[in-house]
């Protein structure tokens, strides 16, 4: 690739790690401008997964730096996203992942709907516990998005501080913690097998991945600064953009 398209990358990487950071769906900007870019869409999967996962990585030391997240479940669902992310990228590399679209759309447009017409959700953490209630739900979350993270990706952010959300009542800044820490270990995974298949373009992943790191940090400390306030209004604002671009995709 030329220079031009480098520094247009790496702009388009920046934008996306800042959004991600805050309400996850960095993915609606970066995996469509590799492919805009001619990059392949299994090579466009794997180049994109490297660079997120540097922002993933760099936004989850700044929650746990201000221990914005909840060790006591998470060390439980760790395991789960790690075997999800590995079913799902073995199941890319095999599967069009364009079947699930149709799917994903609903979704999208659900989630956004319910967090903007739920007044109160996000505002106070409402987590009982630490049980096998809260386990076992919070295992289903962690296998489910791991696998859709390693096989298509976009959104998982979202849908994690949705789920959190919703099913274990924490609030807007606890569920992006824990959602960004569980993401960076599904992008890990994803990573290794993408890199062990041949699926990363290194010169194009790694440019890429520095202007993301750079726009991680600056995200994180917004959201962890802002809290409900920026985090839900730019939640419901991506899942409703990225349903359309998926709409659009679809009809085209």
């Amino acid at each position: 690739m030329s220079i031009e398209y480098i520094i247009a990358l790496c702009f388009i990487g920046f934008t996306a790690a800042f959004i991600d950071s805050i309400a996850g769906g960095g993915g609606i900007i970066s995996l469509p401008g590799l492919m805009i870019l001619g990059v392949p869409p299994v090579f466009a999967l794997g180049t994109n997964k490297f660079a997120s996962t540097c922002a993933s990585f760099t936004s989850s030391l700044t929650f746990i730096r201000y221990r914005i997240f909840d060790y006591s479940l998470l060390r439980y669902l760790v395991f789960g996203t790690l075997i999800g992310a590995a079913i799902g990228v073995k199941t890319v590399l095999f599967i069009n992942s364009s079947h699930l679209r149709i799917i994903i759309i609903v979704l999208m447009i659900f989630v956004a709907l319910y967090t903007l017409l739920a007044k109160n959700i996000g505002s106070e953490n409402k987590f009982e516990g630490v049980n096998k209630k809260t386990i076992t739900i919070g295992l289903i979350i962690s296998i489910a998005l791991g696998f859709y993270d390693g096989f298509f990706g976009p959104g998982t952010g979202s849908f994690y501080i949705f789920l959190f959300l919703t099913l274990l009542n924490y609030d807007f800044k606890i569920s992006a913690g824990n959602g960004k820490i569980l993401n960076f270990v599904s992008n890990i995974t994803s990573v290794i097998l993408f890199s062990l298949n041949g699926k990363i373009m290194y010169s194009v992943a790694i440019p890429m991945a520095a202007a993301m790191i750079f726009g991680a940090r600056l995200g994180t400390k917004v959201a962890i600064k802002n809290g409900a306030k920026l985090i839900k209004p730019l939640l419901v604002s991506v899942t409703f953009l990225y349903a359309a671009k998926m709409i659009f995709d679809v009809i085209h």
